[in-house]
């Protein structure tokens, strides 16, 4: 997080990834000195391939602020556009106050995707709806999200696996079985401390194979239903803020393959 995206796409591409998913805000300070462009030129001279943006946080129950979703889908589904990006992804929001029933809230989702799946398709974007597994959220488990994706019945939108909120969130592996891999459209790798779920924050992620998350399970899981789709490193670890970039994404790289190689073809 501390790191630019320059620097971000160039030792990606250095330690053997083939692709990075985007920090949208890391986006935004590279596109107020230059163009969308140069964006995707910064790609290409590093052979990296742009897998997603990440992410417009808190889509439902905006009330009237709902046009500001809108407006920021459209600004960086114009950014994927012109560098090849085929997905964004969309985060739900915070529980309301007020005591909602599932039925209520999984209305709401199901209203709300249609509107940005509708606005996304123009551009050929599609959105990837990932869960969250912090008591605070809304939407925490996989059952749940694809639940609301079924609804909505776009097939631009889809659901994005994240190891760490699958595991904080309670998901059950019978709910992995559940998914059409079809309707996956990303796995957020990553691991977790030995501590309480109910502990779980982004301070307390770690590579993938260094905490307590059953990724082989995890993994198994989702071979068996098929899905051989993108992978992306999602940390937000203060501390490894601190390493040096190349590194990290070098340690990332060589942790990622050990975990995914039984069960994923790997490019």
């Amino acid at each position: 997080m501390t790191s630019d995206l320059e620097t971000d796409v160039t030792v990606t591409s250095r330690a053997g990834f083939k692709a990075l998913e985007l920090w949208a805000k890391k986006v935004d300070r590279f596109l107020e000195t230059r163009a969308p462009e140069d964006l995707k030129a910064l790609f290409a001279r590093n052979g990296i391939q742009p897998q997603a943006i990440n992410s417009i946080e808190f889509i439902g129950f905006r009330g009237k602020e709902f046009p500001l979703i809108q407006d920021r889908l459209h600004e960086l589904c114009s950014i994927a556009l012109v560098i090849g990006c085929p997905t964004i992804v969309v985060v739900p929001s915070p529980a309301p106050d007020r005591n909602l029933s599932w039925g209520e809230t999984q209305a709401e989702y199901v209203r709300v995707l249609r509107d940005l799946g509708d606005t996304a398709r123009p551009y050929g974007v599609r959105l990837g709806f990932e869960f969250l597994g912090f008591g605070w959220c809304s939407v925490r488990t996989p059952r749940a999200a694809f639940e609301i994706i079924k609804e909505v019945d776009r097939d631009n939108v889809g659901l994005v696996l994240d190891a760490a909120h699958f595991y904080a969130g309670g998901g059950l592996m019978s709910e992995i079985e559940q998914l059409d891999a079809g309707r996956l459209f990303s796995f957020h790798l990553d691991d977790l401390e030995d501590a309480p779920k109910e502990a779980a924050s982004d301070a307390t992620r770690l590579l993938p194979g260094k905490g307590v998350i059953p990724l082989n399970d995890i993994c198994e899981r989702l071979h068996r239903i098929g899905y051989n789709g993108p992978c992306s490193i999602e940390l937000f670890r203060p501390e490894y803020w601190e390493w040096d970039p190349g590194i990290l994404a070098l340690e990332a790289h060589k942790a990622a393959c050990e975990v995914l190689a039984p069960y994923f073809e790997l490019e």
